[in-house]
């Protein structure tokens, strides 16, 4: 399953002149590129919020209808009462979709539960997707997405430290759930500084990586925070100060930036540019969720190219390699190199930068979908279309 020859095709033909191959494919006039990597997903839910748009689209901000028992509270009631195979079916519709958008490798949170036995629920649903299907999963746990109602923010937060992580400790340790990242709603209203740094420090103390929500409505100094305790990646950054920016670079942390989120709720988007001048690993996510419906990566680059000034070449990287370095996975996905995993994308034009410039153009542009070398999703439309 993993990359085996990259390089001139005169070469590779001498290299392998003796092997035989089960399949090959006819890339004339196409482009292969690596698959692409969302660093940012919210897929187990029940309770979608399409009534919720227009509310926003009348003019209520993402606060207001948070407060009004709408938005993630409207979403965990539903969650908490749907079976597992019930949230197993609709993630699996979900993933596939990601797939033949071109993503092979989707970072997905908990946090539609805000109880230990809902959490756990989600990350059981995450496990046997990983297990079934070939689509790469880096599963995070996001119990402190928002303060259950009935809880002040450091009755959640003891409860975090004190029942959910040592309990998950133990399920990793006897291997019934794999979890990579750990994640708390840095903002005000939801948990402060002081609880954010508790519940991450305590998930990095059973051995999962740093991967938070930071900076979003309001400037939090969450990027101070993630710098100093060695996050790995930190996610949204709309209102992250020039020393947080600054602060991110030297720690080499990744900025997940979200231009679907910006865009949705009409905040102001986050400075990619400024980061990407200052040094700062700069990966992209479509944030998929209830609030933000979009499974489409090619038109989260596009966003990014548009809304937050990236060119198409950096919108790329950081849709590939960045956004793998974002999950710690950049030793194994994110670029077409010898040894690297063989996932890949193929589309049908000579020109790669088509998946960024057609916006929605996506579903008669890529051809194929391949996964540890294994062609997992092939496009009959393609071959009866040039993409132009």
């Amino acid at each position: 399953g993993c990359i085996k020859a990259v390089g001139q095709a005169d070469v590779i033909r001498d290299q392998f002149s003796e092997a035989t191959f089960e399949r090959i494919i006819d890339c004339s006039g196409k482009c292969v590129l690596p698959g692409l990597v969302d660093a940012h997903t919210h897929p187990v839910w029940a309770g979608d919020r399409v009534h919720e748009f227009a509310m926003k689209l009348a003019g209520a901000s993402y606060m207001e209808i948070h407060q009004a028992g709408g938005g993630i509270h409207f979403t965990v009631e539903h969650t908490r009462k749907a079976a597992e195979d019930e949230l197993f079916t609709s993630f699996q519709h979900r993933l596939d979709r990601m797939l033949r958008a071109g993503s092979t490798l989707v970072e997905c949170k908990s946090g539609y539960g805000l109880n230990l036995e809902t959490e756990l629920k989600m990350l059981r649903v995450m496990e046997r997707a990983r297990k079934s299907m070939d689509i790469g999963i880096s599963s995070t746990y996001c119990g402190a997405h928002a303060v259950p109602k009935g809880k002040t923010a450091t009755e959640a937060t003891d409860d975090i430290i004190n029942n959910h992580l040592p309990k998950l400790k133990e399920l990793k340790q006897s291997g019934e759930i794999h979890v990579n990242n750990i994640d708390v709603f840095c903002e005000k209203g939801v948990f402060d500084l002081e609880s954010t740094r508790r519940i991450l420090q305590a998930g990095k103390d059973i051995g999962l990586q740093i991967n938070f929500h930071g900076d979003e409505l309001h400037p939090m100094k969450s990027a101070e925070l993630g710098a100093e305790l060695g996050a790995r990646a930190i996610s949204h950054l709309e209102e992250v100060t020039d020393e947080g920016i600054v602060a991110m670079a030297r720690a080499k942390c990744a900025a997940v930036l979200l231009p679907t989120t910006a865009y949705m709720l009409r905040l102001k988007q986050p400075q990619a540019r400024k980061m990407l001048e200052e040094g700062v690993i700069v990966a992209l996510g479509s944030d998929f969720n209830p609030n933000a419906y979009c499974f489409s990566m090619p038109m989260v680059m596009h966003l990014a190219c548009v809304n937050m000034k990236m060119s198409m070449n950096e919108a790329l990287a950081a849709a590939t390699i960045n956004a793998a370095y974002a999950l710690g996975k950049s030793d194994t996905h994110g670029s077409l190199e010898v040894g690297k995993q063989g996932d890949l994308l193929i589309i049908n034009s000579s020109r790669w930068e088509h998946l960024i410039y057609q916006f929605g153009g996506h579903e008669a542009l890529i051809n194929y979908v391949i996964v540890k070398g294994k062609v997992i999703y092939e496009n009959e439309r393609c071959e009866t279309m040039s993409s132009y």
